[in-house]
């Protein structure tokens, strides 16, 4: 019979091993936005997304650490795969979209650690709640930033 210790430790594990496969996945995305945003002389936004990028790589370190302490083995396996070749604006709405589902997903993995009494584990998540919520912020302030600057030049080019 399996103890009941070992199935709670294997459900940390578990959403433990899917946030930090999220992360990786949002390490690979930024990183090629910013390389391809770098490339087509987007400066800012190319070093945002770098500095958030290294904010996942601590996210995902982080999550390894604990997913070794508790006995288990870190996945390397980023998820989702990296989307290229989108526009400013998309590139900016599928982040939040990842960043939304990164603290959606987070607060549920959060309830698992407290249901299995692993409250170190569920500080992490708490942690990473909190960072994810500020990029979240962050790109649905450049969305608003890019609509209106496209509306103010669509009236722009009408009063023309």
């Amino acid at each position: 019979m399996v103890s009941p210790a070992k199935t709670n430790k294997e459900a940390v594990i578990q959403v433990l091993n899917k946030a930090r496969a999220e992360e990786l996945g949002a390490i690979h995305q930024y990183m090629s936005q910013h390389y391809e945003l770098a490339d087509n002389d987007y400066g800012q936004f190319a070093q945002d997304l770098k500095l958030i990028a290294i904010d996942e790589m601590r996210h995902a370190e982080m999550l390894a650490e604990r997913i070794l302490i508790l006995g288990g083995t870190p996945t390397s396996k980023p998820e989702p795969e990296t989307k290229k070749k989108q526009k400013v604006l998309e590139i900016m709405k599928y982040d939040e979209g990842l960043e939304e589902g990164a603290v959606n997903d987070y607060n549920v993995s959060l309830q698992v650690c407290r249901d299995n009494k692993d409250y170190v584990s569920a500080k992490i998540f708490e942690q990473l709640i909190v960072e994810e919520q500020i990029h979240l912020e962050h790109f649905q302030d450049i969305i608003q930033h890019i609509e209106e600057l496209a509306a103010s030049a669509e009236r722009v080019e009408r009063a023309c």
